[in-house]
């Protein structure tokens, strides 16, 4: 069984017990985290689409941790002018471990 959630504006493929990076989600680390936004739900030979959401499921996860990715360094310069600038940015991620995936109603 699997099923593809929307997050964090991005789409996972997911089956119980992955772990899986998201956007920063607002869940302290241990805290229980669901996903209402199922896309596509797949049961042994039985496939459901959502239009454009399963009505009714849901995927339940837990926060293992909050934390940030590796820093991305960013370099602009201008050609023929004492211009230059560096900066840096590390994205904000949250590390959820898939527990149940649910079809209700």
């Amino acid at each position: 069984m699997f099923a593809i959630i929307e997050a964090g504006g991005k789409q996972y493929l997911v089956k119980e017990g992955d772990t899986l990076k998201v956007e920063k989600l607002p869940y302290d680390e241990g805290s229980e985290v669901v996903f209402d936004k199922v896309l596509l739900l797949r049961k042994e030979d039985e496939e459901i689409v959502g239009t454009p959401y399963v009505e009714g499921a849901k995927v339940l996860g837990k926060v293992l941790k909050q934390m940030k990715e590796r820093k991305v360094k960013v370099f602009t310069y201008h050609a023929k002018t004492t211009y230059k600038r560096m900066l840096g940015h590390r994205q904000r991620k949250t590390v959820v471990k898939i527990e149940k995936i649910e079809l209700g109603g």
